[in-house]
């Protein structure tokens, strides 16, 4: 929502039957992305659990009037997204032992990939509405946005950004559950047309830290781009489609 973080704190549960190693790892590595945000570590809480869990609480400042709303999308927009997509249906391959190791090494950096740079670059240009694509996937994030803007989305479904063995993992069949929850959410405002159903799963994949989605001024469109790329992060910038006015559907896919 165009924060900036300054505090954290971490929130873990841990199985006592695993090494402590194991836990120090992931609190180096939590405390380095906290490092890398420019926020400070200033404690935690942890629990004994049979499952482990990690996670952060943040908290940050943003200036009351320049607030990102996942609303304000306006006929005429652009729609950009900062990261490509798949880490579901990744994750899903990598339980199943049958991910390659490119494929899981592309999204662990897309995941560990913070949105610090794509947000810095974005203030120098209007932004009318923005999200984070993460566990809805990005139909529900996008339904979200249309149905609260009162617009229609048109997303271009070869121009949006895929891990790159994502597309071959779910015509195997490898689609975390949470994908089909979501599409069945999506489903009664989408006008998919003849869209192939394997992007129907990965538009509906639920994203792990994924990436951010601004709904931007066409004229303003290519420069963004540009200064997203100039940026220097390390996922793959696209053009996903444009806004509409209100049409019979909130999501329409080409």
């Amino acid at each position: 929502m165009g924060g900036e973080p300054k505090i954290a704190l971490n929130i873990v549960c841990f199985p006592n039957c695993l090494d402590p190693e194991i836990l120090g790892e992931i609190l180096r590595g939590g405390a380095d992305k906290v490092m890398e945000a420019g926020a400070v570590l200033v404690g935690g809480h942890s629990v004994q659990d049979d499952e482990p869990k990690y996670g952060l609480s943040v908290t940050g400042f943003v200036h009351p009037e320049k607030i990102y709303k996942n609303y304000g999308c306006q006929p005429g927009d652009v729609l950009i997204l900062t990261k490509q997509i798949g880490s579901g249906v990744i994750n899903t391959a990598v339980k199943a032992q049958m991910a390659s190791d490119s494929a899981a090494g592309e999204a662990a950096r897309v995941m560990s990939s913070l949105n610090r740079k794509a947000k810095r670059a974005a203030e120098r240009h209007t932004v009318h509405a923005c999200t984070d694509v993460t566990g809805f996937g990005l139909l529900g994030h996008c339904t979200e946005m249309a149905k609260a803007s009162s617009v229609t989305l048109e997303i271009h479904v070869r121009d949006v950004s895929y891990m790159e063995e994502a597309a071959s993992y779910a015509r195997m069949g490898l689609v975390p559950g949470g994908a089909y929850r979501n599409r069945e959410f999506a489903e009664p405002y989408l006008d998919s047309g003849d869209v192939e159903e394997v992007y129907l799963d990965l538009l509906s994949d639920p994203q792990t830290s994924g990436g951010l989605l601004f709904s931007v001024p066409e004229e303003e469109a290519e420069s963004m781009v540009e200064d997203l790329q100039k940026a220097g992060i390390e996922t793959k910038v696209s053009v996903i489609g444009r806004v509409l006015e209100k049409q019979d559907k909130l999501i329409r896919l080409k």
